[in-house]
């Protein structure tokens, strides 16, 4: 049998545009000689669409779609991922699979495991499948799944699986039933090292099981979620037969007879991050209307590193950059700034707030009186600086690109309504160490990002010799605590054990907590982690919880 691999890019909600590209692909697909063309779940709405779909329109659109897409099933198989109703419990849906050919759906699978955790509340939609049964296609048994449905194999033990714990193995009933292929299509979105895990628990269960596995994954941005793609096919031995392109939309014939010809594929982690958040910002520019973006570049390596990401994004051609210095910046940091934007051929400005941050001061003299200069007249700089860069994303249409990675935002070492401003927050998932690690990737083959950028000591430059570290622990201490509470979810006593100071591990899981209230009001951001700040975590900004 000849299957294709569809790896697409839909559109949350464009049942339009994504009709075109799967029908797109099916007559490629068709011309190629392919039996079989699969699509990842949810294809023709897209992934995840959240309480869209509680709008009853959009999923009789989308059933429209399916049928429309299923008269073009003709010559050729197509398993696609669509929304159904649950006829026996409406308003709850079925996230489904469908199996179309001779120009209509013959078979339909229900998703039997539905995810409730870190950025899932599949349980709030959908009504879990009740019956697990095989489709048959041109006297093959075909075992469809779902996504979660085949990452609950009890057989194979990682802290990915810690949270995935059901009663109920689709795959286990599937095999039972004697498939002769498993196909699980997905809407997986990336995180660091996941890659790694999902590879070698499906090849574990392909040659447990002796059973070729297709795995479709969908690519792309949807809002914080970026999909990478990395759709393959195993063989009965679970070897690589073929795979996908990373991070791009793909459409691979493979010949489930031919012998193995891919290698077994390796997590390249700071390339792949790279390249999973220039897709991100891509797809959300593109996908909300916007096609510049403008960044307050202030000689550091936060936003040297936004800016990279950025020009390569969207070309260099569609992103500004603005440096406003005040009392306290460095000259080093504006030539820094504009070095970095002559690398990167983008449009620079410069705009001074000094005079603005006088007239501030003058106006707020009889208020503050004889009071000692604190953290307010830092934020009045910080606020500035976000006025100007808003009133230039407003004049210009460009979106605003925040800048503040995720331990800056952790501790909330940001300033709301000022370096806080904008529509995406494209490094928030990024610990401080990870944009170093991340910006020397970058400049492997030519310095783009100055290297006196990635020298100097941190610094928000907000008042006379200010560094980082006189309020924040050294970022290599501070990311592993923060490691350890966020992603990991340890305790203090916990993370004290490993050997970490008491002191700092207590000050640092209090400021987490207590600035639950900044991170509420924060610029979407790209999420890489396995535990990032956004709809993953929800934490109460009213609570006494004492780590």
């Amino acid at each position: 049998m000849k299957i294709a691999l569809a790896q697409i890019n839909p559109i949350i909600a464009d049942v339009e545009g994504n009709t075109g590209i799967i029908i797109r692909n099916i007559e490629h697909a068709k011309r190629a000689g392919a039996d079989l063309v699969v699509f990842p779940e949810l294809a023709i709405i897209g992934y995840p669409p959240m309480d869209l779909l509680e709008k009853r329109k959009l999923i009789d659109d989308n059933l429209r779609a399916a049928e429309r897409i299923a008269r073009k099933a003709d010559g050729i198989g197509v398993i696609c991922g669509l929304v159904e109703y649950d006829s026996g419990n409406r308003p709850l849906l079925f996230n489904s699979a469908a199996l179309m050919e001779h120009g209509c759906i013959s078979a339909r699978y229900h998703k039997a495991l539905l995810p409730t955790y870190d950025v899932f509340d599949e349980m709030r939609y959908f009504s879990p499948g009740r019956e697990i049964l095989p489709f048959n296609f041109q006297g093959t048994k075909i075992g469809a799944t779902i996504c979660e449905d085949i990452w609950n194999d009890t057989d194979y033990e990682n802290a990915y699986m810690e949270m995935r714990r059901y009663a109920l193995d689709p795959v286990k009933t599937l095999m039972d039933a004697r498939v002769d292929l498993l196909v699980n299509i997905s809407a997986s979105p990336y995180v660091k090292g996941k890659n790694t895990v999902k590879w070698e628990m499906i090849s574990g269960i392909a040659r447990r099981h002796s059973v070729p596995i297709v795995y479709v994954n969908q690519v792309g941005g949807n809002d914080s979620l970026v999909f990478d793609g990395n759709s393959f096919i195993l063989d009965a031995s679970g070897a690589f037969i073929a795979r996908s392109r990373a991070f791009e939309e793909d459409l691979v014939l493979v010949d489930l007879d031919r012998p193995p010809s891919a290698e077994a594929p390796v997590e390249d982690e700071v390339a792949d991050i790279g390249n999973a958040l220039v897709l991100g910002l891509r797809d959300y520019a593109r996908k909300s209307g916007f096609k510049k973006v403008v960044i307050g570049l202030s000689g550091g390596i936060d936003s040297a590193l936004t800016a990279a990401l950025a020009a390569q994004a969207l070309g260099p051609e569609n992103v500004m950059g603005i440096t406003m210095p005040s009392v306290y910046s460095s000259q080093g940091s504006v030539d820094d700034s504009i070095a970095l934007a002559r690398n990167l051929g983008i449009r620079v400005e410069t705009i001074s707030i000094m005079e603005i941050y006088d007239a501030y001061r003058r106006m707020l003299g009889p208020l503050f009186k004889d009071l000692p200069e604190d953290v307010a007249e830092e934020n009045i700089q910080a606020r500035i600086r976000g006025n100007l860069l808003m009133a230039a994303s407003n004049k210009f249409g460009s979106m605003l690109l925040t800048t503040g990675n995720k331990s800056e935002l952790a501790m909330g070492y940001c300033t709301l309504y000022g370096d806080m401003s904008g529509g995406l927050a494209v490094i928030s998932d990024l610990p401080k160490t990870l944009v170093y690690r991340l910006s020397r990737y970058l400049n492997m083959e030519k310095e783009i990002i100055p290297a006196s950028t990635l020298e100097k000591a941190p610094s928000a430059e907000l008042r006379p010799n200010q560094k980082d570290e006189d309020s924040l622990p050294p970022y290599d201490l501070l990311d592993q605590i923060l490691e350890l509470y966020v992603e990991k979810l340890l305790s203090a006593e916990e993370i004290i054990a490993r050997g970490f100071p008491g002191d700092i591990v207590r000050e640092v899981l209090t400021k987490v907590d207590r600035n639950e209230y900044k991170r509420r009001q924060a610029a979407p951001g790209l999420k890489v982690t396995s535990k990032a700040f956004g709809i993953g975590r929800r934490i109460p900004i009213a609570q006494k919880y004492k780590p």
